[in-house]
Formats: structure tokens, C-alpha cells, sequence
């Protein structure tokens, strides 16, 4: 019924780079159920992530590479209808946590849709979607993915001690969205989609990343400061210094040679770093902030 194709632009193993969010959560939740952990991450990274991008996908119609895949094949409208189909799947499942869970995936449905859909568009919005796509995959899938794995509902929106640390992975998507741009300005201009990256140039982008790179460190070591946790700040240091290092001499070949430089490949394998370091960071400091292995 669906074309290979079409499961291709879902990029279900790009929801790896979005599973820190998720262990983070994990860090936090006051009561830990393997049943709701199982659904969440299915609802999340299996059908809610991957419908997002399938249905991007079909409205960007992308001749050239996108997150996840370098050589992307031509669109069809059974990638529209599988994007739904999953979609569904994932409030379904929510919904089997509690209907609150579930209206919280359809918001980051509804809002996803709203990037790429020719009646909004928000990928013409350089800065409206730097501060949409920054929020919603940060703060509010950090707190959508609480919610769901502790059976709570919307309240933990305005919950600080859920909204602080989902505030802390919005800083470091606001550093590093832009990034992501930036291998696509050709296609971006011929489609007239006005970028954040575009807009800032290649020099500009890896200038306004490393600011708010900065910015997100900082709120980070506060952030466990604060907590009297020296040692997850220290881990914290340790796990970024590869992604730093990277970007460091990435952004040096770049202003040598940008045609070079800033392709595809450089660009995914900065977010492959960085969602390693972030992973296993993130799961050792769940490990250490729930002691649930002393539990067990």
C-alpha cells in the first residue's frame, strides 16, 4: 500500500537524536512504570517523531539531502496518508497513558504540521520557527515526555521544576537548529523558505550557534549548581567537550574553504556527536539522580 519511498522520508532512526529529551525526563519522573515508559517511547520516537518528518517531507518535497537522508526519493501522496496513519498511532497509544498525554501529542503534531504546511508555513519565519522548533522540541517534548512517563497532563507546563530543566534543551536546540540549515541555502532560496541560516549567512550561523552554545553551558552548570549535583556538571563538561571540539575545528575548515565544508556529511555528523555525548551523559546522570539501580 505504502512505497518504500515513503517509509524512507519517515527517518524513524532519526529519532535518535531526539532521545536525550527523553532520558532526561527518565532523570526526572517521580514514579517510574515500565509499561508507560514503553508507551511513551513508541507514541514519541517510533510514530509521533517520524510521522512529523514524513509529513514535512511531503510538503518540502526536498530534491536534496535532509536529516537522515543524504539522497532523498521524490515524494508521493502515500507518504502524506502514512504520515497520518502514524500520527494516529501515537495519539492512540498516549491516550493509553491518559487523554491529557494524548492532547499533548497532538499539540506537537498540529505544531510540526504547521512548519512545513503551504497555509502557515513556518519555515518562512526565520525567527518565529527558530523559537517554534526550539520550544516545542525542547522544553515542550521534555515536558510532554514527563507527563506521559509519570501519567500527569498538562499542569506540568507550569510546574518549575519540569519547565526549567525542558527550558535548558531548548537552549541548546536554539544553538544548534541553525546547523541544521545550513547545508540547504540553495534549496531553501529556490523555494523561497527564508531560514534562519540563510538569513544569518554560514559565518553568521556559526557565530549565532556558539552564543547560544555558551548560553545553554552556563544555564547547565547553574542548573546543577543549583541542585548541589558538582559532579553531573563535571560529567556534563566532560560529555560536551567532543561536541565543542568538533564544532571548533568544523567552523575553522569552514571559513577556509564553506563550499567544502559546509555539505551534508559535516552537518549530520555534528548532530551524531552530539546526541552520543548527550545520550550517554543523560543516562548515567538518570542512573545517578533516580539511584535506581540501588533500588533494584
Amino acid at each position: 500500500m505504502f512505497s518504500l519511498s515513503s517509509w524512507k522520508h519517515l527517518r524513524i532512526p532519526f529519532s535518535f537524536y531526539l532521545l536525550p529529551i527523553f532520558i532526561l525526563a527518565l532523570a526526572f519522573t517521580p514514579n517510574h512504570n515500565p509499561e508507560r515508559m514503553l508507551l511513551v517511547f513508541l507514541s514519541l520516537h517510533l510514530f509521533l517523531y517520524p510521522s512529523s518528518n514524513g509529513y514535512n517531507s511531503y510538503f518540502d518535497k526536498d530534491e536534496g539531502s535532509i536529516g537522515g537522508l543524504k539522497n532523498p526519493p521524490k515524494v508521493n501522496k502515500g507518504l502524506y496518508y502514512l504520515s497520518l496513519v502514524f500520527f494516529l498511532i501515537a495519539i492512540v497509544l498516549a491516550a493509553l497513558i491518559n487523554p491529557s498525554f494524548a492532547g499533548m501529542v497532538i499539540v506537537y503534531g498540529l505544531v510540526s504540521m504547521a512548519y512545513s504546511h503551504p497555509s502557515i508555513r513556518l519555515k518562512k519565519m526565520p525567527y518565529v520557527s527558530w523559537i517554534v522548533a526550539g520550544f516545542f522540541q525542547g522544553c515542550f517534548t521534555f515536558c510532554m515526555a514527563y507527563a506521559g512517563l509519570s501519567d500527569f497532563g498538562f499542569e506540568v507546563l507550569t510546574r518549575p521544576h519540569v519547565v526549567i530543566p525542558g527550558l535548558l534543551t531548548s537552549l541548546m536546540l536554539w544553538g544548534s537548529y541553525p546547523l541544521t540549515q545550513i547545508y540547504q541555502h540553495e534549496e531553501d532560496a529556490k523555494r523561497g523558505d527564508q531560514t534562519l541560516s540563510l538569513k544569518l549567512g554560514i559565518k553568521g550561523t556559526f557565530l549565532f550557534s556558539s552564543i547560544w552554545f555558551f548560553v545553554a553551558g552556563i544555564a547547565f552548570a547553574w542548573f546543577f549548581v543549583e541542585k548541589n549535583q558538582i559532579w553531573a556538571l563535571y560529567g556534563f563538561m566532560a560529555a560536551m567537550s567532543p561536541v565543542i571540539l568538533y564544532f571548533l575545528v568544523w567552523f575553522s575548515f569552514v571559513t577556509k574553504n564553506s563550499k567544502k565544508y559546509v555539505t551534508y556529511s559535516w552537518a549530520m555528523w555534528m548532530n551524531r556527536i552530539s546526541a552520543i555525548a548527550l545520550n550517554i551523559f543523560f543516562f548515567w546522570y538518570f542512573l545517578e539522580n533516580t539511584q535506581i539501580l540501588q533500588v533494584m
